[in-house]
């Protein structure tokens, strides 16, 4: 999976070749590099997807291992909390007629928000372990 915040993409990947991609959306703050809990920006760099849960306050989501150790160094040196359950995920439960608007704003508190229906094809086409390489 790559993740290029710069153009509001989610790419899947197979054999190195992109074969589907979607729009989605980020933290509220979303340029630069999640720092820490309450920022509202969506991590940068290599990851792994995690469990999935289908019982989700959104629409299905994935976990992705942020923090990551280097996150969690960089945290403590600045005296921070890292935060965590940064996912990929769907709409909020209750509001998937919202997803036309809310996939025009960045929304999340620094989560990958699709809509359900994409949402639906990205739970289907990856395993928890799957690499992600999130890029500004």
């Amino acid at each position: 999976v790559l993740v290029i915040k710069s153009e509001k993409r989610l790419y899947l990947i197979k054999d190195g070749e992109r074969f589907a991609s979607f729009r989605v959306t980020f933290g509220g703050d979303p340029e630069g590099h999640k720092e820490q809990r309450g920022d509202q920006r969506t991590p940068e760099g290599r990851y792994t997807l995690g469990h999935k849960n289908i019982n989700s306050s959104y629409y299905k989501s994935i976990y992705i291992s942020y923090p990551n150790a280097d996150d969690r160094k960089s945290a403590s040196r600045k005296g921070v909390d890292p935060g965590d359950n940064i996912m990929i995920h769907g709409q909020p439960n209750g509001w998937e007629w919202a997803s036309p608007v809310t996939q025009l704003f960045s929304w999340t508190d620094g989560c990958v928000a699709l809509t359900n229906y994409n949402m639906d094809l990205v739970w289907e086409s990856v395993d928890p372990g799957t690499p992600i390489e999130i890029r500004p």
